[in-house]
């Protein structure tokens, strides 16, 4: 019987053994909450890049000391070379970079830093074209200065420009042309109310309509190549303005010469005389130059569209101002009222026998201030003798009288 009650005492407790303990709702609950209470860790990463760098588990190949002997570089020599290599990267720095691949828009350059820099469309030129895409910008593989122009975001990637250095460039030029005061070429882009839009270095330069020589600033102008010259260059207004008709007056003036015979037409009638337009420039031909008789009428004589011959009489090289006139191509005097195809037929022998007969004049002019002035020498000469030899101031004095009257 005792036998039998210590079996099932064995029995029992080899049971409970292989039972889980049953543990209280509440004992259960408390510990759930305090697990979830402990606060969880998180690690703050710069970038994208330093997360995976991070997080990363990759095989570590073990490299035999042979090996590395052999190559005279070693893993430990490699960390050493990156961790002593500069990676900053900042604001406004120029750097060297190789166009990659074309991405929305724009184009993924590869400067050397941990991220390959971004393109925008609208920093890959100074002037683009309208509807221009940037694979007519620039290539793939091509290699050329950047500027960095943001910071490092998210993902470790700057922004970077060639407009920028391009704009610099430009502005030195322009600069160094107006320093130079020389003539340039560069082509119309655009036509306003106002004037015309030019493309000089890559930078937009107005000019305005009144210094757009013989024409007006219409679309036929767009595409066209005129020769200018600078009237302003402001850089820190971003402002240029050009004039046509200054580059074109200044290279006719030094061509022309007093005495010329040109022709011209009338652009305008005005109370005091015409103005004429020649070769571009614009002259005035005084109504008092028009013929040797008195005009009462000038639209009888003249009229706007009209062309005509006429002598260059005087000329502003400085400020591209001509005087002209007709008067001295008359062969008789009057005929430009009576008879203006005459003067215009015979306008070259005319202006021949004028200048002549102008020549003669000044040489004559010239002789007899010459002698003029031999006479006041000798004249004073025999002054300085007469004092010498005794005469008398009154006497002395009569002499020079006589000779100043």
């Amino acid at each position: 019987m005792k036998l039998q009650a210590a079996l099932i005492a064995l029995f029992s407790a080899s049971a409970e053994g292989f039972m889980s303990p049953i543990v209280s709702p509440s004992t259960t609950s408390l510990h759930s909450t305090a697990v979830e209470a402990r606060p969880k860790k998180q690690t703050q990463y710069a970038n994208r890049f330093e997360k995976i760098k991070a997080g990363y588990k990759g095989p570590q190949i073990k490299i035999e000391q042979a090996v590395e002997d052999e190559v005279g570089f070693s893993y430990a020599s490699f960390a050493d070379a990156v961790a002593a290599t500069d990676y900053a990267f900042n604001r406004n720095d120029i750097v060297k970079g190789t166009v990659v691949q074309y991405d929305k828009g724009g184009c993924i350059v590869d400067i050397g830093a941990k991220a390959s820099a971004y393109l925008p469309l609208q920093e890959a030129t100074l002037f683009q074209e309208q509807g221009q895409s940037i694979e007519g910008i620039i290539d793939i593989d091509e290699e050329r200065q950047f500027e960095i122009i943001s910071e490092e975001d998210e993902n470790g990637q700057l922004l970077v420009s060639i407009r920028r250095i391009q704009y610099r460039e430009a502005w030195d030029k322009v600069i160094a042309k107006q320093d130079s005061d020389e003539v340039f070429e560069a082509e119309c882009v655009s036509v306003n109310r106002g004037g015309a839009i030019f493309l000089v270095e890559g930078l937009r330069a107005f000019l305005p309509g009144s210094h757009l020589t013989g024409r007006l600033p219409d679309d036929d102008l767009v595409g066209q190549t005129l020769p200018l010259k600078f009237l302003e260059v402001n850089q820190e207004d971003n402002k240029l303005v050009v004039s046509n008709r200054r580059a074109v007056v200044e290279e006719q003036m030094a061509e022309l010469s007093r005495g010329d015979v040109i022709d011209g037409i009338v652009k305008a009638l005005k109370p005091y005389g015409a103005f004429v337009e020649v070769g571009g420039m614009s002259g005035l031909l005084h109504i008092s130059q028009i013929s040797m008789d008195r005009i009462t009428d000038l639209e009888q004589v003249l009229q706007p569209g009209q062309k005509i011959k006429c002598m260059i009489i005087d000329h502003d090289k400085v400020n591209g101002r001509i005087a002209l006139s007709t008067k001295t191509l008359e062969p008789e005097p009057g005929d430009m009222i009576k008879d203006p195809a005459r003067v215009y037929e015979m306008a070259d022998e005319t202006a021949r026998v004028y200048l002549e007969k102008q020549e003669a004049e000044r040489k004559k002019r010239e002789a007899s201030a010459k002698d003029i002035v031999l006479g006041l020498g000798d004249a004073l000469d025999d002054l300085s003798v007469g004092i010498e030899g005794g005469e008398s101031n009154d006497a002395a004095s009569d002499n020079l009288d006589s000779l100043l009257n």
